[in-house]
């Protein structure tokens, strides 16, 4: 069958969905197959609006509930290196489902499209959201897109986002600052280098400062997240027989949500005084969103104890609009973006039976 007619069975397990969204290739930039066959596996189902901007796909309930959830999930993944098609493995006495998206976040997708199909008549109305372009540059963000073209689809009371979080909650996230810090001096030919001035040389004490520095650990509402400070890249140098006159070291701030984007520039700036220092990238983080009464209740209903997201996800665009939200889907966020990327078919079945839970329930 021609991918672009590929049907989802949407009455299958949530692993058998989650095999068959893994092998049904969506690379970042290449969701339009994928987005079609959600779209047509939803199509018919009367309890449900649907709405699609580009490669996104909404669907929610209009029951006239007293509060309205949130549920988004990406349908993208990181380019594939020769784990699709996806294969049943056993290790240690686990049972897992191997290959790319498996964990980040097609199993999330494939349990929110069967609990999607399935619960008619939740507790709360839901809107589900699957967007396209969550692993590339934030300007390509589907789900940033869908807030600009259609913010009424984002009033809500509550927000899950499907990252991985082997189905255990994860409140808020960390923010995330990239930079550039530049060293500059005087070019010369390496045979005469006392005319010039190496700035390869002059990055010494950046790196100084990196390696001595000491992450914090924050504690906000009760979750201690984990901070970093690290280079991530370094370039400099024209020629073998050139004294160069800049170089740049790339910097990767993680810092915890108690700081704004903001404030996490200013402590760069500190940190490195004298140096040209150029923004790359910045997103502000999330705190934990889990005082809120949804937020409390859906905690209780999937049981565990709530943990720190350390990286930074989509929640923080929830945040950021004043929706409290928190990251719950199946797999180990050590294996994103891994080859050897696999999900434990049991996380798989938890989450959907703790969604389930929650949404069948009486909320008040």
């Amino acid at each position: 069958m021609p991918q672009n007619t590929v049907t989802l069975d949407l009455s299958a397990t949530s692993i058998e969905l989650t095999r068959a969204l893994c092998d049904l290739e969506s690379v970042s930039g290449d969701e339009t197959t994928i987005a079609d066959a959600v779209e047509r596996a939803l199509g018919g189902l009367p309890h449900l609006e649907i709405i699609r901007d580009g490669d996104t796909v909404v669907a929610r309930t209009n029951l006239g509930r007293a509060q309205r959830v949130i549920i988004a999930g990406h349908l993208d993944t990181v380019p594939v290196n020769r784990n699709l098609p996806t294969r049943f493995e056993t290790i240690d006495g686990v049972d897992y489902l191997w290959g790319r998206g498996t964990v980040d976040m097609k199993a999330g997708v494939a349990v929110q499209l069967k609990l999607a199909a399935e619960l008619t008549a939740p507790g709360v109305d839901v809107t589900w959201m699957w967007y396209d372009h969550e692993e590339v540059s934030d300007d390509l963000n589907g789900l940033g897109r869908l807030a600009r073209n259609r913010p009424d689809l984002f009033e809500g009371d509550f927000a899950i986002l499907g990252e991985p979080t082997n189905s255990q909650v994860e409140g808020g996230c960390n923010g995330n600052v990239r930079v550039e810090i530049r060293a500059f001096g005087l070019r010369a030919h390496s045979a005469r280098s006392w005319v010039g001035d190496n700035a390869i040389h002059k990055v010494g004490p950046i790196l100084d400062i990196l390696a001595a520095y000491e992450p914090r650990q924050v504690e906000v509402e009760g979750l201690v997240y984990r901070e970093g400070l690290n280079a991530v890249g370094i370039s400099g140098g024209i020629a073998g027989n050139v004294i160069p006159d800049e170089c740049m070291v790339h910097v990767n701030y993680r810092f915890a949500p108690s700081r704004t984007a903001a404030e996490a520039v200013l402590h760069l700036e500190d940190l490195f005084p004298g140096y040209e220092i150029t923004i790359v990238d910045r997103a502000e983080g999330a705190r934990p969103g889990l005082d809120a009464p949804l937020a409390l209740q859906f905690l209780t209903a999937v049981g565990g104890e709530a943990r720190p997201k350390y990286g930074w996800t989509d929640v923080a665009r929830f945040s950021a609009l004043g929706i409290p939200a928190v990251n719950y889907g199946p797999g180990d966020p050590l294996k994103a973006h891994a080859d050897d990327e696999r999900v434990a078919l049991a996380q798989i079945t938890d989450c959907e039976d703790g969604l389930r839970a929650w949404l069948t329930a009486r909320i008040g």
